[in-house]
């Protein structure tokens, strides 16, 4: 792995950099990343993404429970800071929070330092978890970097867990903490949240940089609530297939908005809204 610093200019490869300096962009001229990818594409649309790139949104406190977990179970990330107070609203200890955040910690509620230890206690004590995501087994974040084949637009991403070398077929696991980790559950999240197109889009950059020509992908799921089940997930191929072509859709969309600084929103026509089989069928209930 290499520190970016220590790179004497941005070459594909395999990089170990601050979280933040990821989310930042390291790349001169701006590259795109996964999350990025599935901003341009609908639901959303190129105008919320340049507003996104331009203007990123501040911390929330989903994320930070999401990264506060991360650090524990990976070993790699912000500090987090315990501020044991029972309210969080009187001036000194806003300061404090803000203080925290401004120095690249996380502060964690006394809740809040107690569930994300939980939950890493509980994945250690699941054998395939923390065989997948142990850092015995690998190297916690690392972020890829390679220029995409059809347009020269640079990608990049961040994983989790990249493992190291060996005789064996390569495994990527990616953390996710939820609410329910049942089936159904996970299943609506992967779609709703485009899980297929990011595993799609970790499995390419693997594949480009030449680590491993075809990674099984995987996901880690946990409950943050006790007692913090843990379910973890493969994709069929079907569902790869799409994200594959999400992705090729969203770089090549991308291309061309860059390329002429052009970022349109929804639509630019008047759109037509047909009833939805749901409505109908609520008037229908009602009436009766």
């Amino acid at each position: 792995m290499t520190a970016l610093a220590d790179a004497p200019a941005i070459v594909p490869g395999v990089y170990d950099i601050p979280e933040a300096d990821y989310h930042r962009d390291p790349v001169p001229g701006r590259s795109l990343s996964s999350s990025g990818a599935r901003k341009l594409l609908p639901p959303s649309c190129p105008a919320r993404f340049r507003w996104e790139q331009l203007n990123p949104p501040g911390p929330k406190k989903t994320f930070e429970i999401g990264s506060a977990a991360h650090k524990l179970v990976l070993g790699a990330g912000p500090d987090l800071v315990l501020v044991d107070k029972a309210r969080w609203d009187d001036k000194e200890t806003k300061a404090e929070v803000a203080d925290i955040r401004a120095r690249g910690g996380i502060p964690l509620k006394r809740t809040e330092w107690d569930m994300v230890h939980g939950m890493a206690a509980a994945l250690r004590r699941h054998t395939d978890a923390r065989t997948l995501l142990s850092p015995d087994r690998g190297d916690p974040e690392q972020t890829l970097l390679w220029p995409d084949r059809e347009t020269g637009v640079w990608r990049r991403a961040l994983l989790d867990h990249l493992p190291h070398n060996t005789s064996r077929r390569m495994v990527i696991a990616d953390y996710k903490t939820t609410t329910s980790a049942n089936k159904a559950a996970i299943t609506k999240a992967i779609f709703n949240y485009g899980y297929h197109i990011q595993l799609d889009w970790y499995r390419d950059g693997i594949a480009s940089l030449g680590i491993d020509g075809d990674p099984a992908m995987c996901l880690v799921f946990q409950e943050k609530e006790p007692p913090y089940l843990v379910n973890i997930v493969q994709l069929d191929r079907e569902s790869l297939q799409l994200g594959r072509e999400l992705n090729r859709r969203a770089i090549d969309l991308y291309a061309a908005c860059a390329a002429t600084d052009t970022w349109p929103g929804y639509s630019n026509k008047i759109t037509l809204i047909e009833t939805p089989p749901w409505a109908a069928t609520a008037l229908y209930e009602e009436s009766m």
